[in-house]
């Protein structure tokens, strides 16, 4: 049985407001580190500094990436009127 690798990579969601604009990816569920590794992958190819959110269903704490990736649940995402002004921007050198 081959195992099927999905080369292409995709955002969810681009949200446009003014001059800002914010990435979205959505997940299920991140219950592993490869489920994290392969919905951060997106992000990691888009060279701005626009803010990057990964939303899960899960009832999770939020929590910053490297390169500034916020991964938020779906209820606080919904519910928190300022989710787009907490994201912080920290770039990170991987050496």
């Amino acid at each position: 049985m081959e195992k099927y690798i999905r080369n292409q990579l995709e955002c969810d969601f681009i949200v446009n407001k003014g001059s800002l604009k914010y990435y979205i990816q959505s997940a299920y569920y991140m219950i592993d580190e490869e489920k994290v590794k392969q919905e951060k992958r997106s992000f990691l190819n888009i060279n701005d500094s626009f803010k990057k959110i990964i939303v899960v269903r899960e009832n999770i704490k939020a929590n910053v990436y490297e390169y500034g990736i916020l991964t938020i649940s779906l209820k606080d995402f919904l519910l928190n009127d300022d989710i787009f002004k907490y994201t912080i921007f920290i770039n990170y050198v991987i050496i």
